[in-house]
């Protein structure tokens, strides 16, 4: 199916779904994952950001003024390892007020296992909140999470004005499991114009079904 017929993954505040999504980004100290989850926030809402102490020694602690307008209903935690920070991940699911949860993790630790996954993706649904886990240098072991990314950040666009400068920024995004759609890959921006749609279609079509209709 030739990529130009594929529908576009749009990226819009507040377009986060109320699911438990599972982000690996491509390095520790590629932050484009960021970006990616930030793009679909929405900012009129409190934005509850949870880092393990290792995920800040690593990556970096979450830098306020770098957010735009989400800066001002931020509520950053610092836990002292990834069991706190599950079940701060969770108390905050419990809250249908929030705009969103992201929580960020290092390795592999024994608290992460699918039970604890299956907790937030159910948190999530119920309070209808969306909860991005970020996994640094993470596995892909068995998890509850109804989507999971692998994301990495890509050129940017070409500036409009100045070819020298950097245009707006754009995200390699692997989508490898995946409960409302099929797998793919995009690179992705913010504005629809500098979508490149490359992915299937959301559905829940069997992938042989998928390839012979569009064959």
């Amino acid at each position: 199916m030739p990529a130009r017929d594929k529908p576009a993954l749009r990226l819009s505040p507040g377009a986060g779904s109320a699911i438990l999504s599972e982000l690996f980004a491509d390095s520790p100290r590629d932050a484009g994952w960021t970006g990616f989850v930030l793009a679909q926030v929405a900012p009129a809402r409190p934005l509850l950001w949870i880092q393990e102490r290792m995920a800040i020694l690593e990556g970096g602690r979450v830098h306020a003024a770098g957010l735009g307008p989400l800066a001002a209903e931020l509520i950053h935690v610092e836990a002292r390892d990834a069991k706190a920070a599950l079940w701060a991940m969770e108390e905050g699911l419990r809250c249908p007020a929030l705009g969103g949860v992201i929580g960020e993790l290092w390795g592999d630790p024994q608290a992460l296992d699918f039970t604890a996954t299956r907790r937030l993706a159910v948190a999530a649904e119920k309070s209808g909140v969306a909860c991005w886990l970020v996994r640094l240098q993470g596995s892909a072991n068995l998890s509850g999470a109804r989507e999971r990314w692998r994301l990495g950040s890509a050129p940017s666009e070409t500036h409009s004005f100045d070819p020298k400068a950097p245009g707006s920024p754009r995200w390699d995004a692997e989508l490898f499991r995946s409960r409302r759609r099929l797998p793919g890959r995009w690179v992705v921006g913010r504005e629809p114009p500098n979508l490149l749609p490359v992915a299937a279609e959301p559905g829940d079509r069997a992938l042989g079904q998928w390839q012979r209709r569009t064959g």
